[in-house]
């Protein structure tokens, strides 16, 4: 029977850490577009047709509070996955010039300084997310504490991938390039 490596193994038990939010944000994405093309079709085709026509008026409500929720949780989950790939904001053209020792140092800095926000953003959403626990949205009736919990989430995938970037970097990887994944 042949035997995966450890580090093999390791890799494909995280796999789903990079996987599932780039899925996930895929689908929010997609929500969010048909969240907001059924928007401007309820606003501006139905209430025209329902007032012509005299019929009941459709609440269309809704349409925001979806696109309020998928935008939150597209936005710190996108957040996450922009430091996984490295494609935040940086002056490389500066750094590329300094000597290695010192980049290592700096790309530590750097990374270490993004994880203590990803935490601290975690900790605040999760706080926000505990005081809002009894409150609920007028539309969709859903407990706004997974509207908040969006940034703790994102918070804690901040985390991960700067401490995985950290650690890249601290090999001489350039950001945005993972081995194995």
């Amino acid at each position: 029977m042949l035997r995966t490596p450890v580090r093999s193994r390791a890799l494909t038990r995280l796999y789903w850490v990079v996987r599932v939010p780039q899925i996930v944000v895929t689908v929010l994405m997609l929500v969010a577009m048909t969240d907001m093309l059924a928007g401007v079709f309820l606003r501006y085709v139905m209430t025209w047709l329902t007032a012509t026509l005299g019929l009941p008026r459709i609440d269309f409500f809704w349409v925001e509070e979806v696109g309020e929720y998928a935008l939150a949780w597209l936005t710190f989950i996108g957040a996450a996955i922009g430091i996984q790939r490295g494609t935040h904001f940086a002056v490389h053209l500066a750094i590329e010039r300094f000597p290695r020792t010192l980049r290592r140092w700096i790309f530590a800095v750097h990374y270490l300084a993004i994880a203590g926000f990803g935490a601290v953003v975690a900790v605040f959403g999760w706080q926000v997310a505990e005081l809002n626990g009894q409150s609920f949205s007028p539309a969709l009736n859903l407990n706004l504490r997974w509207l908040y919990l969006s940034a703790v989430v994102g918070g804690a995938l901040m985390i991960v991938y700067s401490l995985a970037a950290l650690r890249d970097a601290w090999r001489g990887r350039p950001p945005g390039v993972s081995e194995g994944v």
